[in-house]
């Protein structure tokens, strides 16, 4: 173990300790050991795995900070190996001295408008834990190519830019599991572009992420979210977003999840992913998926979308399971009216979904922005769709909303108004703007009264309605 101290750091916070730092990790035994202390630093400390060697840096139980005072990361960890995870694909040298390079027990603080936390490129299972980063730009910065990054157990929070960034980089096996994330401005967890494989996010807290808390003037609608992926540039595969806390304040644009595919690449770029077990609200569009080919959403609460719980465009083979979507019952009458939204999609279901719309029949949040929806559930120029099995409760202005769709089938699903007035105008709503479709199929319902009826557009060719249970 090689104690800075013994190399010259003042660790008084006002000393600059960069040269101290530089040379412990340069001459010393592998181990960095961080007494208490708070080390100024001016320019990156690069970790230099190539020609350190095998190297791990600790903070002392969390008692020692790093003052960023310069532009760039805190930390640059940088390895050199640029092949996958499989065994025979490492040089026996880099495997010696770069393998497992570790981050604990440390605090990393920004004091520079461009100072970053910690960043990664061609490292091999770079292991951060304990770690708390806050008041940087970007906490974790990860670029060009990296594996088995573990991220556990960190506070990554108040920071101007993004939380965990993957930027445009080829990273295959990642966990991100424990972590509080909280009060970045551009994001929680990111992905822009890149090669994203074996993605895993669990377990964690991540929650505002976005300008609120900050207040950057004209900045409130630059797009931002809790988990952002925006492959149009790109390809991800392979991923969990499972057993989270992810809750936001309103913003506009704004999402708790949101993954932007490319549907103009034919196989859109983004899927295979899930989405299960989260607690996920407060945000205009709670979860938010563009040109998406292969998701399942099931096991959440999802709750109070200021303008949608769920939209998704342009996708195909989502399939959206027993979730509930609902609101916060412990702020009474204070509801935000909600939905979900298909547009321009293909071979999706959903299956054993609760929902319930705002008692009142709009949002009663002061500040809300108005409802725009047709229905509880809309879905626009889509194509064999099945809904089945699901509860529709109090929807404002309608239940369900079909426009232009095609091969799709509802059935077992209940649809009712229990409210007293009803609000609900019609239980069921099918309409056609351009060519009149066919192959639709409503079964099996129990359909509600609404105050103008309980269908309306579907007593005609194209549309089968058989064996329901009409007040």
């Amino acid at each position: 173990m090689s104690n800075v101290r013994d190399y010259g750091a003042a660790g008084d916070g006002q000393t600059d300790d960069t040269g101290a730092i530089q040379h412990a990790l340069a001459d010393g035994e592998g181990l960095i050991e961080f007494p208490r202390g708070d080390y100024r630093i001016t320019k990156p400390i690069v970790v230099d795995l190539a020609k350190f060697s095998r190297t791990a840096i600790r903070g002392s139980g969390g008692t020692a900070k790093l003052i960023m005072a310069g532009k760039g990361p805190a930390l640059f960890f940088a390895g050199s190996h640029d092949k996958s995870a499989d065994p025979k694909g490492f040089k026996p040298d880099i495997w010696q001295r770069e393998r497992m390079p570790l981050l604990s027990d440390i605090e990393i603080t920004g004091d520079h408008p461009e100072a970053d936390g910690i960043r990664l490129e061609g490292v091999m299972q770079p292991t951060l834990t304990g770690v708390l980063i806050r008041k940087v730009r970007n906490a974790v910065h990860v670029t060009r190519r990296s594996r088995n990054v573990l991220i556990s157990h960190c506070h990554i929070y108040q920071n101007t830019g993004i939380g965990v960034f993957l930027d445009h980089c080829n990273l295959h096996q990642t966990i991100i599991t424990g972590n509080h994330i909280s009060y970045c401005r551009l994001g929680g967890i990111r992905i822009q572009g890149g090669e994203i494989r074996n993605f895993q996010v669990t377990g964690n807290d991540i929650e505002y992420n976005n300008n609120a808390a900050f207040g950057v003037p004209n900045a409130d609608s630059e797009p931002t979210a809790e988990i952002y992926i925006d492959v149009e540039d790109g390809t991800v595969r392979e991923g969990t977003i499972c057993s989270n806390t992810i809750q936001a304040t309103y913003s506009p644009n704004g999402a708790n999840i949101r993954f932007i595919g490319s549907g103009s690449k034919g196989n859109h770029r983004a899927g295979m992913w899930t989405i299960a077990g989260n607690l996920i609200g407060s945000q205009a569009t709670n979860i938010h998926l563009t040109s998406a080919l292969g998701f399942a959403i099931s096991g959440n609460y999802i709750y109070s979308g200021h303008e949608r719980n769920i939209v998704i465009e342009g996708s195909r083979s989502i399939a959206i399971g027993a979730n509930t979507l609902g609101h916060n019952p412990d702020y009474g009458d204070k509801e935000l009216s909600t939905g979900i939204r298909f547009v321009d999609c293909e071979d999706c279901t959903v299956t054993g979904l609760i929902i319930q719309d705002a008692l009142a029949g709009q949002s009663t949040v002061t500040g809300a922005v108005t409802s725009k929806k047709d229905g509880l559930i809309e879905l626009v120029r889509c194509r064999r769709m099945n809904l089945t099995g699901c509860q529709i409760f109090e929807g404002t202005p309608n239940g369900l909303v079909l426009e232009d769709c095609a091969d799709t089938l509802v059935s077992g699903c209940t649809v009712l108004d229990r409210r007293s007035p009803r609000l609900m105008e019609h239980a069921i709503v099918w309409r056609d703007t351009a060519k009149p479709t066919t192959g639709n199929l409503i079964h099996g319902c129990r359909i509600g009264t609404g105050r103008r009826g309980n269908l309306s557009g579907t007593n005609r060719a194209g549309i089968r309605v058989s064996e329901n249970v009409l007040d």
